[in-house]
C-alpha cells in the first residue's frame, strides 16, 4: 500500500479490530503444544468450555459414503484427537462439574463424560453399580465417580422450574437443531432417572473407600494416548492429581444430599437421608484445610441445611443457638399458631425475618385454608405481612386488598393493635412513621363501611401520627363517598357489566390504570376514580399519546368516563405494538372498538383501521424472524380495501397506508398493485405510486430495452425526490448565481419519507432495484470513471440526467449508504450487495472496510474459500492480490513492495505469494523470509503446470482465510 493510500486510510479511521485473533480449533490439531498454552492465558479466547464444544461437534459430524448415504462419525485418528482435546480443556478446569454444567448442554456433557469413561479403561458393557470401586486403578474409578455424580447432579438440576439456556454445539448440522438437542436432553434424562439408584448405590460406595483418589490431568491423558495398549495399571493411573478421601467424601455427600432432598417431595423419610449427607459435608468443610477440589455452593449449602431441619424437626446439637427461622418452623410444626402470629408481630419491629420468608410460610397457611380450617390465622398473619410492607414503604399485596373487601370490626381492631406494636420502639424513623400514617389513610380510604372508617379515625394511633388538617380532609372525603354515585347506565352493558371492586386511594389506582393491560381491569379502575373526582384521567401518564389525526375525535365525545376509556385503550395498543406485544394490543383494540361501535361509526372505522396496521405489523414481524406462511387470503383482501377505500371525512394515518403498500410488495403482490390498483389512487397516493412503480419494474427484469418504460418512469420519480429547487440570483458583483433550498422537495414525498418508507421493504429483488437505481444515480452525480460501484441490473436505468445541478449530490452519497446497509441487516450473505457495500467504501477510501466486505463477498460465494472465487471480487492493490489477476500485475506488484512504510503487514504474507517472479524480485530487494520463501520445491517453475496450479490454489486459499479471519 502506499503511503498516500495509507494517510486516506488513517484520515477515515481504522478499522481493523485490536483485539487479538481467536484461535481456530483445526490449529489444536496441528500444533500439539498449542492447547496448554492458550488454557494458561488469563482469558483465552475461545473459552475452555467454547472449546470442549468445538472439538466435541467436529468429532461427531457423520460422514457420506460413497453411496451418499449419512454414516456415523469415523472412528479415525483425527476424531480420536479431537475428543483427547477436549478432556484435556475439562483436566485443565479440574473437572469442575459446577463450571462443565452451566458452560455445556447435556448432550455435550454426557459426550464428555462418556469420553473420560472409555480413556479411563471402565470396563464396557458392565454396570458401574456391579463393579467394585476398590480394586479399579485411582483414574478409572474417579471416572466413575464424576460421571455418577454428573449423573443424578442432572437429576436435580432438570427438576426446576426454570434453567438457563446454555450454548450448545451444532451437531450433525441439522437444521431443527433445537428441536433435536430437546430430544436428545429429554433422552439423556430418561435414562439417567431410570439408573438413578444405581448411580446414588455407586456414590454410597464411594463413600466406603477411605484411600486417596486421582483424577486424569493433561499429562496422564496424554500418557494414555502414547500407550494406546495400557490397561489402566499403567503409571498413568496413579499420576494424575491427587485427591484426599475426605475432599471427595465431602463432595459426594453435598450431591447425595441434592438427590435425596430432590426425592423428598414424594418421599417423605429421603429429606432424613439428606439432612445426614448435609451433615456430613458441612463437618468434612469445616475440617478440610483446602477446599480447592471441592466444588459446591456454601449458600445453597445452608439454605438446604435449613429447609431439611424444618422438615424433620429434628434437633441439631451442634447448632450453638437457634435461628429465626428455626423458631418459626417450630411453632409451625407443633400447631402453636397464637405464637407464630406473636413471631411475625414482633418481626415488624426486629425485621430479622426476610419478607420473602415471611410470605412463603403465609403461602403455605393459605394452602391449608383451601384443605379447610385456620382462616384466622392466615387472615392474621396477612396483616401482619401488610404492616411489614407498609412500613417499608412496599406496595400492599393483592391478597391484603382483598381481605378489605370483606372486613369485620375484629380484623380491623387487629390491625390497629399491629399497627401500634410495630411502632413500638423507643425512637421510631420519622419514615416508618410517615409510612404508617400513610397505611391508616389507606385504611380508611379502603373500608366502606363508615362505622369501621370511624373505628380507624378515632383511634389513638390515628390521631398521633395524622395532622389534624389531614385527618378533616380525610374524613370529609370518606362522607362524600358514602352517596353512591350510579354508574351501571353506560352504552355497552357488554362491556361494563363487571362490578367494581372497593377502592383505594387515587394515587394507588393511578398507578395500576398505568400498569394494566386487560381492558375490563382499566374500565374498572376508570369507574372507580370517576366515582371519586371528576377530572381527565387520559392524561394520567404524560407517555401515553394517540395520533394527532383522531385526537379531535377522541376528545369530542362528550362521556368523560368513555373519552378517557377510548383514548387510554388505544394509546395502550399503540405502545403494544411499538414492542411486539401484539397479543395485549389485540385484547385492547379489540375492546375499544366494542365500546365506539355502539355511537361513532367514524371511530369504529378509525380502529378498524388500526387493527388493520396491527395485523400487518404482526405478520411482517414474524416474517422478519424467519417465517415464511404467507399472509392469509383475509388479510390480502382487508389490505386491498383499506388501499380503496372512501369515505368521507374519515381522519386517516398515511403511515396505515405506507406500510399496506410495503406488505402488498413484500409479498408480491405485484399484479394487483400492476393491473388492479384503481388509477385515482396511484394519481392521489405517492406510496401507491411508487409501490406500482417498483412492482411493475421487478416484473420486466430482465426483459428487453423496450420494455423498460416503467424503469424509466421510476427513475424520474426518485431523481425528482432527490432534487432540489433551484433559484437563480444576482450576485453582488452582477453575476448570477445559483441557490439550492434543501427543505423544499421538487418530488411525490420527501426524501426522509421515502427513506423511511423503504425500511419497510424486505423483498430481495425491489430492494436490488432500487439499489441499482441508486449507484447508478450516485455514479453520475459523482462523475468518477476511475472507480466505479457496481451493481445488478445498471443497464436499464438511463446514463445522463437532463437537470444535474438540481440533483442534491450529497442526499444521494446517503441515501444509496443507508439503502444497501439497511439491505445487509436483513440478508448479510447477498453477494451483489456486499460487493456494492466494498465498492462504496472503496471509492470513498475507507479501505479496511472495504478489503472486509470483498473478502465476505468473496467467502460467500466458494464456502469461505474452499473453492474458486470469481475473478472480479479481487482488488489490485497489494503485492499478493496482484497474483489473483488472469494477468498478473506486475507494475502494481513491485511498486506495492518497494514501499518502506507500509501499513499491510507484508512481512506476515511471504508464505502465500506463488508467482515465482514477484518471488525472484522479493530476494533481489530484501532476504532471509523471501530467500525461505522462493526456495520451497512446489514453486519450482520446473515442475508440471498442474503442481504449480495446485500450489498457487492452495496459496490463494489459505491467504484469504487468512485475511478473513483479520478482517471478519
Amino acid at each position: 500500500m502506499s503511503a498516500e493510500a495509507a494517510d486516506r486510510v488513517a484520515a477515515v479511521g481504522n478499522s481493523r479490530p485490536s483485539t487479538p485473533l481467536q484461535t481456530s480449533w483445526f490449529e489444536f490439531l496441528l500444533d500439539g503444544s498449542l492447547l496448554e498454552k492458550h488454557l494458561q492465558k488469563s482469558n483465552p479466547d475461545p473459552a475452555p468450555v467454547q472449546l470442549i464444544i468445538q472439538f466435541l461437534e467436529q468429532a461427531s459430524k457423520p460422514s457420506v459414503n460413497e453411496q451418499n448415504q449419512v454414516q456415523p462419525p469415523v472412528d479415525n485418528r483425527r476424531n480420536r484427537t479431537l475428543k483427547l482435546l477436549a478432556l484435556k480443556v475439562a483436566a485443565h478446569m479440574r473437572w469442575d462439574l459446577d463450571v462443565l454444567e452451566k458452560g455445556l448442554t447435556i448432550p455435550v456433557l454426557n459426550m464428555l463424560l462418556n469420553e473420560l469413561l472409555c480413556v479411563s479403561k471402565v470396563p464396557p458393557g458392565v454396570k458401574h453399580v456391579d463393579l467394585d470401586l476398590s480394586t479399579l486403578p485411582p483414574t478409572t474409578a474417579m471416572a466413575v465417580i464424576i460421571y455418577n455424580r454428573w449423573a443424578i447432579r442432572t437429576i436435580v438440576l432438570s427438576s426446576f422450574p426454570e434453567k438457563q439456556t446454555k450454548p450448545g454445539p451444532h451437531q450433525m448440522n441439522m437444521l431443527n437443531i433445537v428441536q433435536q438437542e430437546k430430544e436428545m436432553t429429554e433422552n439423556i434424562l430418561s435414562v439417567l432417572k431410570e439408573q438413578a439408584s444405581d448411580s446414588i448405590s455407586v456414590l454410597e460406595g464411594a463413600l466406603r473407600l477411605k484411600k486417596d483418589f486421582y483424577i486424569h490431568t493433561l499429562r496422564t491423558l496424554d500418557l494414555l494416548a502414547a500407550d494406546a495398549a495400557a490397561n489402566g495399571e499403567t503409571e498413568s493411573s496413579t499420576a494424575g492429581l491427587r485427591i484426599t478421601a475426605d475432599e471427595l467424601h465431602c463432595q459426594v455427600h453435598y450431591d447425595l444430599g441434592g438427590i435425596f432432598f430432590q426425592q423428598g417431595c414424594t418421599d417423605q423419610p429421603a429429606y432424613e437421608k439428606a439432612r445426614e449427607h448435609f451433615r456430613q459435608t458441612k463437618e468434612l468443610l469445616q475440617k478440610l484445610d483446602s477446599t480447592l477440589h471441592v466444588h459446591l455452593d456454601e449458600k445453597r449449602l445452608a439454605g438446604y441445611w435449613n429447609a431439611c431441619k424444618a422438615l424433620t424437626g429434628a434437633p441439631d446439637p451442634s447448632d450453638s443457638q437457634t435461628t429465626p427461622y428455626d423458631q418459626i418452623n417450630s411453632l409451625i410444626r407443633t400447631h402453636n399458631y397464637q405464637a407464630l402470629v406473636e413471631a411475625f408481630t414482633k418481626d415488624n419491629i426486629t425485621r430479622s425475618l426476610p419478607n420473602h420468608f415471611r410470605r412463603s410460610v403465609l403461602r403455605e397457611f393459605l394452602h391449608k385454608v383451601q384443605q379447610g380450617g385456620l382462616d384466622e390465622v392466615c387472615y392474621k398473619l396477612c396483616v401482619c405481612n401488610a404492616v411489614r410492607d407498609a412500613l417499608e414503604g412496599e406496595v400492599l399485596s393483592i391478597r391484603f386488598q382483598q381481605l378489605l373487601l370483606k372486613p369485620s370490626k375484629r380484623m380491623v381492631d387487629f390491625m390497629l393493635e399491629v399497627c401500634t406494636r410495630s411502632l413500638e420502639k423507643d425512637r421510631p424513623s420519622e419514615t416508618s412513621r410517615r409510612n404508617m400514617a400513610n397505611f391508616m389513610k389507606t385504611l380508611c380510604e379502603s373500608l366502606e363501611d363508615l362505622s369501621l372508617v370511624f373505628v380507624v379515625s378515632s383511634h389513638k394511633l390515628f390521631m398521633e401520627l395524622l395532622k389534624e388538617e389531614e385527618r378533616k380532609v380525610l374524613v370529609e372525603q370518606m362522607r362524600k363517598r358514602s352517596a353512591t354515585i350510579n354508574l351501571s347506565a353506560k352504552p355497552l352493558p357488554s362491556f361494563y357489566d363487571i362490578p367494581a371492586s372497593a377502592s383505594v386511594n387515587i394515587g394507588q389506582l393511578e398507578q395500576q390504570l398505568i400498569l394494566s393491560l386487560e381492558p375490563r381491569r382499566i374500565r374498572q379502575i376508570l369507574i372507580e376514580l370517576h366515582g371519586m373526582a371528576e377530572r381527565p384521567f387520559w392524561r394520567v401518564n404524560s407517555k401515553w399519546e394517540v395520533p394527532p389525526d383522531y385526537i379531535n375525535v377522541i376528545l369530542g365525545i362528550k362521556d368523560n368516563l368513555t373519552k378517557d376509556l377510548v383514548y387510554i385503550l388505544m394509546a395502550k395498543g399503540l405502545h403494544c405494538i411499538s414492542i411486539k406485544d401484539f397479543t395485549h394490543a389485540r385484547q385492547l383494540f379489540s375492546a375499544c372498538l366494542e365500546l365506539v361501535t355502539e355511537f361513532s361509526p367514524k371511530l369504529r372505522q378509525v380502529m378498524l383501521n388500526e387493527m388493520l396496521l396491527l395485523e400487518v405489523r404482526a405478520h411482517e414481524t414474524m416474517a422478519a424472524e424467519g417465517s415464511r406462511e404467507r399472509p392469509p387470503p383475509d388479510l390480502v383482501s382487508r389490505v386491498r380495501g383499506y388501499l380503496e377505500m372512501r369515505i368521507h371525512d374519515l381522519p386517516l394515518r398515511q403511515v396505515v397506508g405506507e406500510e399496506c403498500v410495503a406488505f402488498m410488495l413484500n409479498w408480491r403482490e405485484n399484479d394487483y398493485l400492476t393491473l388492479q390498483v384503481p388509477q385515482s389512487l396511484v394519481m392521489t397516493n405517492p406510496y401507491i405510486k411508487l409501490g406500482q412503480l417498483l412492482a411493475s419494474t421487478c416484473k420486466e427484469l430482465p426483459g428487453p430495452k423496450e420494455s423498460r418504460r416503467t424503469a424509466k418512469e421510476l427513475w424520474e420519480v426518485v431523481v425528482q425526490i432527490c432534487s432540489v429547487s433551484v433559484q437563480h440570483k444576482r450576485n453582488s458583483d452582477g453575476r448570477i448565481g445559483l441557490i439550492k433550498h434543501r427543505e423544499s422537495t421538487m418530488g411525490i414525498l420527501q426524501r426522509n419519507k421515502f427513506i423511511t418508507f423503504i425500511k419497510k421493504l424486505r423483498e430481495p429483488l425491489v430492494l436490488t432495484t432500487l439499489i441499482s437505481l441508486f449507484v447508478r444515480l450516485h455514479s453520475i452525480v459523482r462523475d468518477d470513471i476511475v472507480n466505479e460501484v457496481t451493481a445488478e441490473h445498471l443497464s436499464i436505468w438511463p446514463s445522463s440526467l437532463a437537470n444535474i445541478q438540481a440533483v442534491d449530490v450529497e442526499a444521494v452519497a446517503v441515501t444509496v449508504k443507508e439503502l444497501v446497509s439497511y439491505a445487509l441487516t436483513l440478508n448479510p450473505n447477498n453477494q451483489s450487495w456486499l460487493i456494492t457495500q466494498a465498492d462504496i467504501y472503496f471509492v470513498t477510501n475507507q479501505y479496511s472496510a472495504a478489503l472486509h466486505f470483498y473478502l465476505q463477498a468473496g467467502a460467500v460465494c466458494s464456502d469461505f474459500f474452499t473453492k474458486a472465487v470469481p475473478p472480479d471480487v479481487y482488488t489490485d492493490q497489494v503485492a499478493v492480490l496482484c497474483q489473483f489477476l488472469r494477468e498478473v500485475d506486475y507494475m502494481t506488484a513491485f511498486k506495492a513492495l518497494q514501499e518502506q512504510n507500509s501499513h499491510d503487514a507484508m512481512d506476515s504474507y511471504y508464505d502465500y505469494i506463488w508467482d515465482v517472479t514477484i518471488l525472484e524480485y522479493l530476494t533481489h530487494i530484501h532476504h532471509n523470509a523471501e530467500i525461505k520463501a522462493i526456495g520451497q520445491t512446489e514453486l519450482n517453475a520446473s515442475n508440471p503446470e498442474e503442481v504449480l496450479q495446485l500450489a498457487a490454489q492452495k496459496r490463494k486459499k489459505k491467504f484469504l482465510q487468512a485475511m478473513a479471519k483479520l478482517y471478519f
